[in-house]
């Protein structure tokens, strides 16, 4: 390779500038986390485990894990479990499972980088008591009626609780007693004090500590008070001395609070600077999904789809049984980037990731998606000639993959026309094609049965014709046809996944995204593929040429009854 194209190269690999590399890159110039012993850039990937990981997740995962890998930092799996009553260990072993799926990984020289809020409980509440008792927190009992009135709007301010000024030493007492298990949910809550006239809604005396009398999937019933998500994470953050915390657009508006809690904990002795800071990027809108967890449980609920790994829903776990690569979604993530600005990124773009992953990979294989009989009339009887085509027509360094020619076939139904059109090449009575890896013939006639339905297609073939021999030289034909032999096909499931959706943004502007279905998202068909897919892996990824992508259906294949799955066609023709 030349100096040129090497340094072409090394270009095109490298990482695209973003606003959070040009920050990173001046902290570091600045020496602002330079800390002994530790990395100077620590990121954290912080899911809630009460459900399944979605696309709009994976792109966090390659931002964070990925700006860890190439500052040579690293990047904590962490989970935010402080709400027990929607929270589940399936959800935990789902997202760790999905992120290693992905690629990345928070084990390192220095230790395995896995942790939970639960692990921090105990400082959560140590913290919460010195807010308490230095002024900046207090014991509201307001019923939650009257908090969310009193609390105002955009366009008025919010009123003091009639508790605010409760004695430091009362709301300490009722706190402890709130933690020994006294009262039920909702009687207490735990409020920081800060401006019950801020225009920011957040900054609104934001509750920190609430009941609640929940089974924690890690911590069983030593609590029944649980820590806000807004003032736990914060001080996860510091505690596990995060740089830079990176979340998405709509917590710019909880920013202020989230370097309050800091503040304020590092006043009382708990952190010392640098402390973590937060920045947000745009979250990824894609086109023809939903990512709200509410509306993917009800699809679930509602078995609109067959569950949280149908393949058509936008989880990482639906994406990976479509066939989707880890590769082919990282990718995608780099080509979108990262920006402070909303937006909707067209689904086309991560199909076009996924062939540009694919196509240099996947081995080629033949299927017939819509079987027609082709009986060539003057083959021998019980003769099977044996056939081969490249698995990869760019790599014939991975050989060939060997198949048969008989008297009878499958071809696609769609390959033969009685009275053809103008500019149509395939199958009609008298003209001839070239079965593709295979022999020349000629249309000869057709049978229907009493509906006129067309049954079977005949042909004569010209035993000189074959592919890769020297007589195929002297036969032009602009008809090439895909097929597999009736004798030894084997019979599959397919399964041809489109879009879920009809409409492009299907739960914006309040529309209703249950209206907005693709009827014809899924269809089922039994197919023919050629003999060396009887015996194919689950999870094995494929072109089957002509039609598209498909892999093996990682839960319903089994060894010679495979269940294909289409990832994507060629190109794309949703629009069509």
């Amino acid at each position: 390779m030349s100096n040129d194209n090497k340094n072409k190269a090394a270009e095109s690999a490298a990482p695209a500038s973003n606003f959070l590399r040009n920050i990173i890159d001046a902290d570091l110039a600045g020496g602002k986390y330079q800390r002994e012993g530790l990395p100077s850039v620590i990121t954290r990937f912080p899911p809630e485990p009460n459900g399944y990981l979605h696309i709009g997740h994976a792109k966090s995962i390659c931002l964070n894990f990925g700006l860890a890998r190439d500052y040579e930092g690293r990047c904590h799996l962490r989970f935010d479990d402080t709400n027990p009553e929607k929270e589940d260990q399936e959800y935990v072993d789902t997202i760790i499972d999905s992120v290693q799926w992905l690629g990345f990984d928070w084990n390192r020289a220095d230790g395995n980088h896995l942790y939970y809020a639960s692990d921090y409980f105990d400082t959560f509440y140590a913290i919460a008591e010195y807010l308490i008792q230095a002024g900046h927190a207090y014991v509201d009992s307001q019923s939650a009626e009257d908090m969310a009135a009193n609390r105002g709007d955009f366009s008025r301010p919010g009123v003091n609780s009639p508790y605010r000024d409760r004695p430091a030493n009362e709301s300490l007492d009722l706190f402890r007693r709130m933690k020994a298990g006294e009262f039920q949910g909702g009687e207490h809550i735990v409020r920081a004090k800060i401006d019950m006239a801020s225009p920011n809604m957040n900054m609104r005396d934001p509750a920190i500590y609430r009941i609640r009398h929940a089974h924690h999937h890690r911590t069983g019933d030593k609590w029944c008070i649980y820590p806000m998500y807004d003032f736990a994470h914060p001080l996860e953050d510091a505690i596990e001395k995060i740089t830079h915390s990176i979340c998405t657009l709509e917590f710019q508006d909880h920013r202020p609070f989230y370097d309050w809690v800091i503040q304020r904990a590092t006043e009382g002795g708990f952190f010392q600077q640098p402390v973590p800071q937060q920045y947000e990027f745009a979250r990824l809108n894609l086109t023809y999904v939903v990512t709200s967890k509410r509306k993917l449980r009800q699809l679930v609920e509602q078995n609109i789809v067959s569950g949280w790994d149908d393949p058509r829903m936008p989880t990482i776990v639906g994406f990976r049984r479509r066939g989707y690569t880890p590769e082919a979604i990282q990718l995608f993530c780099e080509r979108i980037g990262v920006s402070k600005a909303d937006g909707w990124i067209d689904y086309s773009t991560i199909e076009g990731a996924l062939r540009d992953d694919l196509d240099p990979k996947a081995p080629r294989a033949t299927a017939v998606l819509r079987p027609l009989k082709l009986i060539i009339d003057n083959f021998p009887e019980n003769e099977q000639i044996a056939c081969s085509a490249p698995v990869h027509p760019h790599h014939p360094e991975r050989g060939v993959r060997e198949f048969t020619i008989g008297k009878e076939l499958w071809i696609e139904a769609e390959d033969f026309m009685e009275e053809p059109v103008k500019g149509y090449f395939r199958l009609f009575p008298g003209n001839k094609v070239r079965l593709r890896y295979g022999y020349v013939v000629e249309c000869t006639g057709f049978d229907k049965d009493a509906n006129g339905n067309i049954t079977a297609v005949h042909c004569e073939y010209f035993p000189d014709s074959k592919s890769g021999t020297p007589g195929s030289a002297n036969y032009k034909v602009k008809g090439n046809l895909h097929w597999v032999n009736a004798a030894d096909a084997v019979q599959a499931e397919v399964r041809l996944y489109d879009r879920l959706f009809t409409d492009a943004t299907p739960d914006a502007g309040g529309k209703d995204f249950m209206t907005l279905l693709n009827p014809n998202s899924l269809e089922v068909i039994q197919a023919y593929v050629e003999p060396g897919m009887a015996k194919v892996e689950p999870d094995t990824r494929l072109q089957f040429e002509r039609h598209g992508y498909f892999v093996t259906d990682r839960k319903d294949s089994v060894a010679g009854k495979p269940v294909f799955n289409r990832i994507t066609t060629l190109k794309d023709s949703f629009g069509k």
